[in-house]
């Protein structure tokens, strides 16, 4: 985390709308890509905020990226507002909720070219990065198929791409070509066998795009970054909250269903080294997917419902596209700890890809059964 004193951070805080005087401020939460603080206020019973500073470096567009995150908070709450949901302190458990600043901006540039905004923060709750319950699961499910159905009547046109093409496997793809004929880095030698695996399968990873690009699929405003610690639970680990906003795009409900599932199923690390570890979670699989069904039912088309599959496929497949792309460019983007961390984690989603086609017919079976309780045929 950045390094900024406590009197540069109570001085960023005073750009804000807060109520009351602030207490402290300090570093919170192990977020990899913004900087996060905790803003205490000097009053008992007051709320508490969350000042962040934006990596405008991985969001070169922050206006664009808050713009969005103003819409689809404004559009949540509405919605739940309509459902009868007319206490504010209960909806800021529900949606995230933006605190503006003196001059009426969702976000403050400091001097130095910074980026920073505030949210109010949401206390007693909790997130985790390995789901351990059913319960867990079927609330994760909840959570994304309930923030999908509640936007799915909010224009997808007027929310920015801030990340161009974050999940055409197309254009990632190419970017792993690329780099297998640049070979910067001397790696390719090494990794023959994973290039034939993803070579193997590309025809099959582009069916997304494919149904997309014939009309069978909608558009949708997705959450693009659906692992489980971006979904708050109370402390009977119930819903309460979709948070990390900041990759919230167009897209296509296949790939949120998909990275969901990628990031519950597998009973091993996404960066096993041993291979033989990594094994699924069906019970995990199917309680996210009665959950999911139970709050997206209501707005998913058929051929939506059919493309889950080929999602549930395609991220772990496109998250090893991508582990595979920066070891051959030389580790730029993803954080290392060794020389062969990126190699080792397309190792374990490639694993991963193998353990799920082997279980294809089961997991198919659990999606039909789930979706026929709601008539969708």
């Amino acid at each position: 985390m950045s390094s900024f004193s406590s009197h540069q951070l109570s001085g960023l805080v005073g750009q804000f709308h807060v109520r009351g005087t602030v207490a402290s401020v300090m570093p919170f939460g192990s977020g990899h890509i913004n900087d996060t603080y905790r803003v205490q206020i000097d009053k008992p019973g007051e709320r508490s905020y969350l000042l962040q500073r934006v990596n405008h470096h991985v969001f070169s567009d922050v206006p664009a990226v808050m713009e969005n995150i103003r819409l689809v908070t404004g559009h949540l709450r509405a919605k739940y507002r309509a459902n009868g949901d007319s206490d504010e302190r209960l909806l800021d458990r529900k949606v995230l909720t933006l605190i503006p600043t003196k001059t009426d901006q969702f976000f403050y540039r400091d001097e130095q070219g910074n980026f920073w905004r505030m949210f109010v923060l949401l206390e007693n709750t909790r997130s985790y990065d390995i789901v351990g319950t059913p319960k867990q699961a079927r609330e994760g499910g909840r959570a994304f198929g309930q923030f999908q159905r509640l936007l799915s009547d909010l224009d997808a046109a007027l929310i920015r791409e801030v990340l161009p093409d974050f999940h055409h496997i197309g254009r990632r793809l190419d970017k792993l070509h690329r780099a297998v004929t640049a070979d910067a880095v001397q790696r390719c030698r090494r990794v023959g066998e994973e290039l034939a695996f993803i070579s193997k399968r590309e025809r099959r990873m582009h069916t997304v795009l494919q149904l997309a690009d014939s009309g069978e699929l909608p558009v949708r405003i997705i959450h693009n970054d659906t692992k489980f610690n971006n979904v708050l639970l109370d402390e009977e680990d119930r819903l309460q909250c979709v948070i990390d906003l900041d990759t919230v795009m167009p897209g296509y409900v296949a790939y949120d269903f998909g990275d969901a599932i990628r990031t519950i199923i597998n009973r091993a690390a996404e960066d096993e080294a041993d291979l033989r570890r990594i094994a699924l979670n069906i019970p995990l699989f199917e309680a996210y997917t009665e959950g999911y069904f139970e709050e997206a039912h209501p707005f998913l088309t058929v051929g939506e419902v059919d493309s889950l599959m080929e999602g549930v496929l395609l991220l772990p497949y496109m998250q090893a596209v991508r582990f595979l792309t920066d070891f051959l460019e030389g580790d730029h983007y993803f954080k290392t700890h060794h020389p062969d961390h990126n190699l080792q984690r397309a190792r374990a989603q490639l694993k991963l890809v193998e353990r799920l086609e082997a279980e294809e017919p089961a997991l198919l079976g659990i999606i039909n059964r789930v979706k026929s309780r709601y008539g969708i045929n």
